[in-house]
């Protein structure tokens, strides 16, 4: 599996063989992943990893999610995927500021 984020490092594109190759690996998880990307959803901020979702925003933290998938099934989730995904090829949305600071008053 390491494989697939080794080769997308090196070619930093998603081309139609590796998008496959993406769907056949992680399934559902995969497929929603590159829409996330396609869409632009992935945020770095100067503290955490934000994908956006159907309903809400998920912070990622290295290996962690605060999505429900994530929190109560234990698995790798398709938001965690997404960041892998994005970070192998450099392609995310770069916000100059703080996460936590948009929970301010």
């Amino acid at each position: 599996m390491n494989d697939i984020f080794d080769l997308i490092s090196k070619k930093k594109e998603l081309d139609p063989a590796i998008r496959e190759e993406i769907r056949k690996i992680f399934g559902q998880r995969g497929i929603k992943a590159l829409a996330a990307i396609d869409e632009k959803r992935v945020k770095k901020y100067l503290d955490f990893f934000v994908v956006a979702g159907a309903t809400s925003e998920y912070i990622i933290d290295e290996d962690f999610c605060t999505c429900g998938d994530f929190l109560f099934r234990g698995r790798e989730c398709w938001h965690l995927l997404a960041v892998r995904l994005a970070h192998a090829m450099g392609s995310f949305e770069n916000v100059d500021t703080w996460y936590q600071d948009r929970w301010k008053p």
